[in-house]
């Protein structure tokens, strides 16, 4: 979890208030992410107090979430003249499904894969107020922001000049920033308003001879130089006195909790998402920081860093993973596909299936993007100047601490299990004439799990979604033109399932159909 340097702290209170960013002469960015260190269990925890509860709850922080508040959509720049087919949408994505006919642990691998390019609207809301979580000692306040994403698909159909949009992607959720842990030690009041145990127990008097009213101490058995025991309370023991049986308080009293132990998250970001496929999602994270001469930043100078050459056959950003054969060895995704990919296979040029396995996918005209969808992002960042950028890596299965989790209706869990979500997301500052502008990129690889191999293990198989956005205020014209078409102005029947020549019908009825008003 991230902690932010104290800013200034309230007179009679030890409620701490961090200044909005500004822009100024650092940059929105920099000015959000000053002064954010690690929480460590040696730093100050704060006491938490009803009465500083409702400035607590207004002035709760969303760290680097704030920076997402607003509308979000896609932002399609081809700069990498080294490819030739010009870009239709800003997104791409990798879907990998079972084929027709097969099903789990009969027929081994046989997958259908599909690609497009895509637009979307992404939209985030700050929840105002903090958000409670009540853990007895342990108070945690969050910043919310809700999120709610559109996606369409964008294709070229033959004998039709215009681009073809169809919806193929919804999801809502929200985001939340550990803004700050309290500790909630016991008070005489909330003692008094929450105890539920009568105010004397017989059997305290019955079995240990205690007398008095409800205990807030343990009783401890005492004997004396002849063996007699008897009870007393903890407070009474003597230094060095010999005690035999502890019979735990039925209360607590007054500061107890405050010696902890703390509650430190590994974590300062969660995404809770719903996919109307039947998935709900919880992935957990981090800012991601550099090192650099021993020091740890948080806000990295300049763009991020994508691979070139050999090194871009790197699996784990793969549309083919290992699990589904190395497609004859690594792949420099930076030149043109090897001559196996188009040729004809068979036992002689493919011993073993392992390239006509994946040829499908390195084949298709979206190639190097429909292998590695990232070289996207990165190819739109080679014509940019891109002053900093904040890069958060959350994921539903940790290597280590909290972790995340998938649930599935059982028709998925049955034939597609959802079992992986890794998510990167990059808030960038670009300086385009003079002027800075905030970009968001992010990767998200899901993996799917369906079938064997033909020796009988799990295939693992990746489903990849790319893009880059800006606030659509930032967008040229003629692109902010198709985004309020498709996602402001579009009519409400078109969904997820509607195809673009459906959605086209049903924006412009024929005139001969007799439930369209002239």
């Amino acid at each position: 979890m991230l902690k932010r340097k104290k800013e200034s702290l309230e007179k009679g209170s030890e409620f701490l208030r961090a200044p909005q960013p500004s822009q100024d002469q650092q940059g929105y960015l920099a000015n959000l992410m000053e002064g954010y260190s690690k929480l460590l269990i040696d730093d100050p925890v704060t006491p938490f107090r009803e009465e500083n509860l409702q400035d607590i709850a207004n002035n709760v922080k969303y760290g680097v979430l704030e920076a997402l508040n607003g509308t979000w959509v896609s932002y399609n720049a081809n700069y990498n003249k080294n490819i030739d087919r010009p870009s239709l949408g800003s997104g791409i994505h990798t879907t990998i499904m079972p084929s027709p006919g097969t099903n789990q642990n009969t027929i081994p691998g046989k997958f259908s894969f599909d690609t497009e390019e895509y637009i979307e609207k992404l939209t985030f809301e700050i929840v105002p107020g903090g958000v409670r979580n009540r853990g007895g000692a342990t108070e945690l306040f969050c910043g919310a922001v809700k999120y709610d994403q559109t996606i369409k698909s964008v294709n070229k159909v033959e004998g039709n000049p215009n681009l073809q949009y169809a919806g193929i992607h919804e999801e809502n959720g929200m985001y939340l920033w550990l803004s700050d842990v309290y500790n909630y030690a016991a008070t005489e009041e909330t003692i008094k308003r929450d105890r539920g145990i009568h105010a004397f127990s017989n059997e305290d008097f019955e079995k240990y001879g205690y007398k008095g009213e409800y205990r807030n101490e343990p009783l401890v058995e005492v004997r004396d130089e002849n063996g007699n025991s008897s009870y007393i309370l903890l407070s009474q023991l003597k230094e060095g006195q010999q005690y035999y049986e502890i019979i735990p308080a039925q209360e607590i009293k007054p500061m107890d909790g405050i010696t902890g132990p703390y509650f430190i998250p590994d974590y300062s970001i969660s995404r809770s998402g719903v996919i109307p496929h039947g998935s709900t999602i919880t992935v957990l994270g981090d800012i991601t920081p550099e090192s650099k001469d021993n020091k740890v930043y948080y806000l990295r100078n300049g763009a991020p860093q994508f691979p070139t050459g050999i090194a871009t056959w790197d699996p784990p950003h793969l549309a083919i993973s290992p699990t589904m054969g190395g497609a004859g060895g690594a792949i420099n995704l930076d030149e043109p596909a090897p001559a196996w990919v188009h040729e004809t296979l068979n036992d002689e040029n493919d011993p073993g299936s392992n390239k006509i396995y994946t040829q499908r996918i390195l084949a298709d005209e979206l190639y190097p993007y429909c292998v590695r969808p990232d070289m996207r992002l990165r190819d739109t960042l080679s014509g940019q100047n891109v002053a900093n950028y904040v890069l958060v890596q959350l994921s539903s299965k940790m290597k280590t601490g909290a972790q995340g989790g998938i649930l599935n209706v059982p028709f998925v869990n049955r034939f597609v299990p959802t079992v992986e979500i890794d998510f990167n997301l990059w808030i960038e500052t670009v300086i385009e004439d003079g002027k800075e502008i905030l970009q968001l990129q992010y990767e998200q690889i899901i993996f799917f799990e369906f079938d064997f191999g033909n020796d009988g293990g799990t295939t693992s198989w990746p489903h990849i979604q790319v893009n880059t956005l800006r606030k659509i205020e930032d967008i040229p014209a003629d692109q902010r033109k198709i985004i309020e078409q498709e996602f402001f102005n579009a009519p409400p029947a078109m969904s997820m399932t509607t195809t673009a020549a459906v959605s086209e019908r049903i924006a412009n009825p024929p005139s001969g159909c007799p439930y369209h008003k002239e």
